[in-house]
């Protein structure tokens, strides 16, 4: 008799990183979750592509969450009196105006509830701390402190086996990222990973997240299959 898979949930943005996650934790052989988040974000185009992206990579479940995130505003994601710079308009001190304040912190405690609920003790996030757009939930040492959290605010933590925060993506260059993807079979031409894209889901191709996308596809020298409106 084979042992039913472990379980794991997945946060799935619809974006290059997530998608990796996702095969990642399939290819590690987990039965996965897949989590995503109405947040009241402005690129709302990203649940449709997390839809595509979770049938094709195999999750056995999608959910998608509605979360008021959206109404305190605060950025230039949630915001629509915030404009979404340009790449060129972004500077390399400090936190930009694209920061959803305690995004993360929101999305892994939802996981968190899941995972819980489901009997997942592992939960995969796309958090990368070195080509991104500085957000301070990306580092590693805020993954590792929601690990203790999380095993210190639970039942299972407490009384079980407890929870592991996976962050495989944490060290990698996008272009590492797009590579390991690649091996797994990732179909990234149905990821979005645009700030601001059109209502019909053509990524801007002046926003930071774009650059950063399209510097990766170059350096790990693969198409990039992403539809731009303008040129970058």
């Amino acid at each position: 008799m084979v042992d039913k898979p472990d379980k794991a949930v997945v946060l799935l943005s619809g974006g290059l990183d997530s998608a990796t996650v996702l095969a990642i934790a399939r290819n590690e052989g987990y039965q996965c979750l897949a989590l995503s988040f109405n947040y009241g974000q402005r690129h709302l185009v990203e649940l449709e592509a997390a839809g595509r992206v979770a049938i094709a990579g195999g999750a056995a479940e999608h959910r998608i969450l509605s979360l008021p995130i959206g109404e305190l505003g605060g950025s230039a994601l949630t915001d629509d009196t915030i404009d979404v710079p340009k790449a060129s308009e972004f500077e390399d001190t400090g936190i930009p105006v694209t920061y959803v304040p305690a995004r993360n912190t929101v999305f892994l405690s939802m996981a968190l509830a899941m995972a819980e609920i489901y009997g997942a003790r592992n939960i995969f996030i796309g958090a990368n701390a070195v080509d991104y757009s500085g957000y301070p939930d990306c580092r590693p040492e805020f993954i590792s402190a929601f690990e203790t959290l999380a095993n210190l605010a639970t039942r299972e933590g407490v009384e079980g086996e407890g929870f592991r925060i996976r962050a495989p993506l944490i060290a990698m260059s996008k272009a590492d990222i797009i590579n390991t993807g690649v091996k797994l079979g990732v179909d990234y031409s149905l990821t979005i990973s645009c700030y601001n894209p059109s209502a019909d889901g053509l990524a801007c191709g002046v926003c930071d997240s774009c650059r950063l996308r399209a510097d990766g596809f170059n350096l790990a020298g693969v198409e990039d299959p992403t539809i731009y409106r303008s040129a970058r």
